[in-house]
Formats: structure tokens, C-alpha cells, sequence
């Protein structure tokens, strides 16, 4: 007996309609995206960014902690990272301290305050320029040399010896009759400062090119003197010593600018360093020359050269605290973008 004979023709049309449905239906069913959009259930969550990097093959993106605590923690620069002026052990005062790294530059709280992986260094020099970090000075090898593949962090100071603000302030010192005035030395700061513009972005990108996973924080200037009242005292007038913080800002702001230009180019090649800028130009804000509890030296002379000492304007053991919070701060806040690094 046919089919047709069993079912009649009514039945037959129901049976052929129920197979349509079935083979229009199953197809949906087996399909995630079709049963999603059909029937609102079997929906998947899309992706997460560490998700869909891992996808790609990528892997997790590290974090800006993580990225900087990863490999080793060189700190590098000039007399405001090697710790000058911050003397609090019998070691600090060796002559053979040729560098005047002390016990207490913010060097030391930072490399405690993170569990580097691989450890930290220590190299940062007094009276280091841009063409000292590249090549050496005082019989040491050359600052750069110390960063390589394994470094994931490096702090610096750099850009104020350059400047001459050593020189600027022993002609704000000296008042003979025949020395200049300490304002009149604006041409000479603009100048070496123009010239800083072109060596400062060379200095990191060396950096960046030696130590390529690194994150690199570049610290700025303190000011030296209250903003309202100055110090009295110390042989500068108030008004030269608002023009010497005049300088400081100046000085910053080039150093701001030339960091995030450096940064802003590892981020548009996709490099996995940073370039980042901490602030410091009022982190000794109720603390400067001249306060009760001073985060900075005031002047002290040499009269045999009628030249300020070099501990002079240069932050005490209270400065370096301040500037070893801002330094851990930075580290842990990171770049304010994402980090082109992955595990």
C-alpha cells in the first residue's frame, strides 16, 4: 500500500509541510548565531579585549604595573637622581663617591617599593648632561650602556645641567660690581635651552631603541622658592628668585613637551616602551628655601671661589621622600594609554 493510500491526499500535504519545517528549523537550531537572532536564547557574550587578543594570538595585555616590575628598574640622570644634597651616612661624604649617590636618593624607595624580577641599578651622576648619559663622565662608563633588553623601567632627571642652572645661580650669588645682573642671563638660558630641545629626544629615543619594553619616566625640576614669599637670606633678591622658578618652569615645560612627543611616537608604531613625565615642579609646595621644614638646600658659599656649593638648591633627604612618592605614583597611575605590551 502506497503511502498516498495510507495518509490520503489531506494527510499527505500535512506530512510533506511538517518536513519543510523540519529542514527549515534544524539548520537554526544548530546554529548559535541563527538560534540567537531567531529565538533570543543560545546567545554568546562577545569578547573581552584580553579575549579577543588572545585570539589573535597576542596574548594578555600587560598592565602598566605589571609591564614595569617585570624585568629590572635603572635609575639614571644627574645630581636630582644621584641624591646630592641628601647626605645622611658617613659613606655619602667618601670622596671616591665621585657620582654623589647618597643612601637617601628616591632611587632607593622605589626599587622597595615594587618587586622588580630582576633587580635594580643604580647609575644616575651629579653634574651629568645629555652627552654625559650617552657617553660617559667622572672615569664612569656611559649611563645608556646600563638599560638593555631586560630593563622595564628607568627613571630620570635630566636637562639642568645642560641648562647651566649650576652657573646661573653662582651668577645670582656673586654681586661684585662688575658681575652681571642675575636676570640678564636670560639669553644664554634660552639658547642652551633651544639647543636641549634637539639633544633631549635623542637621549630617550637611545633609550627606547636599548631598552625597548621599558617604561621611562622622566622626572621634572622642583622649584626652588615659595611662588608668594621667597626666602630671605640667602644674598638673592625676591624678585630673582621668582624668576629663577620662572626658569624652572621654563625648563619643565621644554621636558613635558619632548616627552610626550617621544611617547606619542612609540604609540603611533605600536611600540611596546613609554615616555612619561612626572611632575615635580610643586612637590616641595610649603616646603621651599627658606620654610620650617625645607625639602630643598638654601645657598651655601664658597668663599675662597665666591661660588654656590653644589649641594646648593638641591633637595634634602625630606625631598627626596617627597619626590620617591611621586616617582611610585607614576609608576603605579602608568602612561594614561594602553601599553602595546603582552603576555
Amino acid at each position: 500500500m502506497s503511502l498516498r493510500d495510507r495518509l490520503g491526499d489531506r494527510g499527505l500535504a500535512v506530512a510533506l509541510l511538517c518536513g519543510l519545517l523540519v529542514l527549515m528549523i534544524t539548520p537554526l537550531v544548530a546554529l548559535p548565531a541563527a538560534r540567537c537572532e531567531v529565538f533570543g536564547s543560545g546567545c554568546r557574550k562577545p569578547l573581552t579585549a584580553a579575549a579577543a587578543e588572545q585570539v589573535r594570538g597576542q596574548g594578555r595585555r600587560l598592565g602598566a604595573l605589571e609591564a614595569a616590575t617585570r624585568g629590572t628598574y635603572v635609575a639614571l640622570g644627574d645630581s636630582y637622581s644621584s641624591g646630592l644634597g641628601a647626605e645622611a651616612a658617613v659613606a655619602d661624604q667618601n670622596p671616591l663617591n665621585r657620582c654623589q649617590r647618597t643612601s637617601k636618593a628616591y632611587y632607593h624607595a622605589v626599587s622597595k617599593a615594587f618587586p622588580f624580577a630582576r633587580g635594580s641599578g643604580f647609575y644616575a651622576c651629579s653634574g651629568a648632561t645629555t652627552r654625559d648619559v650617552l657617553n660617559g663622565m667622572k672615569g664612569e662608563p656611559s649611563q645608556l650602556g646600563r638599560v638593555d633588553a631586560n630593563t622595564s623601567l628607568v627613571t630620570i632627571s635630566l636637562g639642568g645641567n645642560d641648562v647651566g642652572f649650576s652657573r646661573v645661580l653662582a651668577g645670582c650669588v656673586v654681586r661684585l660690581p662688575w658681575s652681571k645682573s642675575c636676570t640678564s642671563q636670560g639669553g644664554d638660558i634660552a639658547t642652551r635651552m633651544a639647543t636641549l630641545r634637539q639633544t633631549l629626544p635623542d637621549v630617550l629615543a637611545r633609550i627606547n631603541t636599548r631598552a625597548p619594553n621599558a617604561r621611562v619616566i622622566v622626572m621634572g625640576y622642583p622649584r626652588a622658592f615659595s611662588e608668594v614669599t621667597g626666602a630671605d637670606n640667602d644674598n638673592i633678591s625676591i624678585d630673582d628668585q621668582r624668576w629663577l622658578n620662572a626658569r624652572a618652569r621654563d625648563l619643565n615645560e621644554l621636558i613635558r613637551q619632548t616627552v610626550a612627543e617621544s611617547d606619542r611616537r612609540l604609540a603611533a608604531a605600536r611600540r611596546p616602551g613609554t615616555v612619561e613625565f612626572a611632575d615635580a615642579y610643586s612637590a616641595f609646595a610649603g616646603h621651599e628655601v627658606g620654610k620650617p621644614d625645607p625639602y630643598m638646600n638654601g645657598l651655601g658659599v664658597s668663599l675662597s671661589s665666591l661660588t654656590a656649593l653644589p649641594r646648593s638648591f638641591h633637595p634634602t633627604v625630606k625631598g627626596h621622600e617627597a619626590m620617591a612618592r611621586l616617582c611610585v605614583e607614576q609608576v603605579r597611575k602608568g602612561p594614561g594609554r594602553e601599553l602595546n605590551q603582552f603576555r
